[in-house]
């Protein structure tokens, strides 16, 4: 029997959300966190890798270990930090539950995390030196900036248009979570784009056997990431959570 079938990933990527920010733990505070977690919320133990990486970018410096961290987990895990210990992946899955209209979108506009990465994370922090994506993260409001602002008198006196700009950013995003299957992790999230590329070596792929594949859609239906399972499985886009493996005898782990 599988872990996935034993423990929900829900459990996983909760227990992700208390050890990331497990707050007795501050002297790994210099260490990048494995998935996106707000270093500055409150109880926060890692760093935030992607706001490391802006860091380095701003101050025009190489960041080899953060890199290198990121390189191993990538390596090991490929995307499945993505889809077991991150709980920015888990709440969006719990808002999908909502029961409300659902839409569907075409994940040909994935490549958008890339320019995200590119473009917030590198390039905008390097002329500015200002850790831009930091300063608009949906993650850092609902961790760091809406906790900050309701517990401190001061920090509240402080408010003003921008802060309410990353609210509306955030309260958008929410709700486009009830909507769309993870949509930040499929078009935003520039830690995902840097993991993707590591699916390519990463262990744990799941095979599909194309003699026995009727196309009936069923995997398609449970995947997080609302891939087309039998053509994308262990695509850049996956996220190796294995919801579609036990959906179809033709999807299991190599070798069996």
């Amino acid at each position: 029997m599988s872990i996935q079938r034993t423990i929900p990933r829900g459990f996983w990527q909760a227990l992700g959300f208390v050890l990331a920010n497990s707050y007795f733990f501050k002297f790994l505070k210099h260490v990048p966190c494995p998935t996106l977690n707000c270093y500055a919320c409150p109880a926060a133990s890692f760093a935030c890798p992607i706001g490391t990486l802006q860091h380095f970018a701003a101050t025009r410096r190489v960041p080899l270990f953060t890199l290198g961290i990121l390189g191993v987990i990538g390596t090991v895990f490929g995307r499945a930090v993505c889809g077991w210990a991150c709980p920015v992946g888990g709440l969006q899955e719990l808002l999908y539950r909502a029961p409300v209209r659902k839409f569907r979108v075409s994940s040909r506009f994935t490549f958008v995390r890339y320019l995200v990465l590119a473009g917030l994370v590198f390039a905008i922090p390097f002329l500015t030196g200002e850790p831009w994506f930091s300063k608009l993260c949906f993650v850092g409001t609902l961790e760091a900036g809406v906790p900050l602002a309701l517990g401190d008198r001061v920090i509240r006196s402080l408010i003003g248009p921008f802060f309410w700009m990353k609210v509306g950013i955030t309260v958008a995003l929410l709700g486009l979570m009830l909507l769309v299957k993870r949509p930040f992790c499929r078009f935003i999230c520039p830690l995902g784009a840097i993991y993707a590329p590591f699916n390519k070596v990463a262990p744990s792929f799941v095979t599909v056997k194309e003699d026995l594949c009727v196309r009936c859609g069923k995997c398609t239906e449970v995947c997080p990431m609302d891939l087309d399972v039998p053509k994308e499985v262990n695509s850049l886009n996956c996220i190796r959570c294995r919801e579609c493996v036990g959906m179809c005898k033709a999807l299991e782990r190599p070798g069996r």
